[in-house]
């Protein structure tokens, strides 16, 4: 479902992805725009004019909601898309292999925990697009240079492997990743549509 979804607002530019995910508990229906457009990802164009024509046909594409902030609960398992203070989508994430506590170092399994950013979107990255988290922050540079360590990087907000290592249902119920925070990729769909370059995010234990 997520592959069609995204041929529609074409943003498939690679031949295949493997999309076997749950879909998102959201409790907001999106909204289909009266106008035909092309989005610029990430940024506020997601609204506007024209058509915009995939294999051959011109389709409409789905208006979102944009969150203004995103909060996870590693305890919890939950991602929020927040707007306003309130809650615009809530979805079950997986965390690092060692999920409890603040990542320290690099090779740790662990997820971070701070205020961070969402900067760098990859869609064509190992796993079902990719947004980077922007650990470390200045806070965990200073921690890590006090203890005399890598703090690790490349935090990410990600949806499945492309090339899938166990059953579909283990990384549905799984903690898994290397320290990023994963989602089936139905729900990393709208994750990226929702979310700009900058939107901060909050970690929280």
């Amino acid at each position: 479902m997520a592959v069609a979804f995204l041929a529609t607002l074409g943003l498939l530019a690679w031949p295949a992805l493997q999309c076997r995910a749950i879909a998102g508990d959201g409790t907001e229906a999106a909204r289909v725009a009266p106008t035909v457009v092309s989005p610029d990802v990430g940024s506020d164009s997601l609204t506007g004019g024209g058509t915009h024509a995939v294999s051959g046909l011109t389709m409409p594409i789905v208006s979102m909601p944009q969150a203004d902030e995103v909060i996870v609960h590693k305890s919890e398992r939950r991602l929020y898309l927040m707007k306003n203070g309130k809650v615009l989508r809530s979805y079950r994430i997986a965390l690092g292999l060692d999920p409890q506590g603040p990542k320290q170092r690099e090779g740790d399994f662990r997820t971070p925990e701070g205020h961070y950013f969402l900067t760098r979107r990859n869609p064509r990255s190992d796993y079902f697009l990719s947004i980077q988290v922007s650990y470390p922050n200045e806070a965990d540079l200073q921690r890590a240079h006090r203890e005399h360590v890598d703090p690790g990087g490349s935090i990410m907000v990600h949806g499945l492997p492309n090339a899938l290592s166990h059953s579909p249902s283990y990384y549905a119920k799984s903690d898994w990743t290397d320290g990023c925070i994963a989602l089936s990729d139905s729900d990393m769909v709208e994750v990226w549509l929702m979310t700009r370059d900058n939107t901060p995010i909050e970690i929280l234990p």
